[in-house]
């Protein structure tokens, strides 16, 4: 039903979630022996997202039943390669990851504000303001 009214905007929140969960998890495991850091290609996502909506398919009676319904981005992540591998194998580089999370929550939270702002919207339309 918000699809129409949210546009990419719902999308775009999911996967910038899952991401920050991706990032946020890379971080904890700093410092853990052969840990691979894995992110996901969000242009790659998005564009299949995007793709996944234009399409009609297959009903649904529960999410789980057919496919995932985290909206595409399992099969989008990606392990990162190092600019400096480590010696125990962890390819966490704190300050490339800390970048991009603090990027991420930024885009995030410029989604966030628009889904907000477009709900505000339809509110003063019903209160006829």
């Amino acid at each position: 039903m918000f699809d129409n009214v949210f546009g990419v905007h719902e999308q775009a929140l999911r996967l910038r979630q899952q991401r920050t969960e991706l990032l946020a998890s890379n971080l904890a495991n700093a410092e853990t022996p052969h840990f691979k850091a894995r992110d996901i290609d969000f242009r790659a996502a998005m564009t299949g997202a995007l793709a996944d909506q234009n399409t009609m398919g297959m009903a649904r009676t529960h999410g789980a039943h057919i496919g995932s319904a985290d909206g595409g981005a399992s099969g989008l992540v990606q392990y990162r390669m190092p600019t400096q591998p480590s010696i125990d194998g962890n390819t966490v580089e704190t300050h490339i990851e800390q970048t991009l999370f603090t990027d991420n929550a930024l885009m995030y939270q410029t989604t966030l504000e628009f889904i907000d702002n477009r709900i505000q919207r339809i509110k003063g339309a019903l209160r006829g303001d």
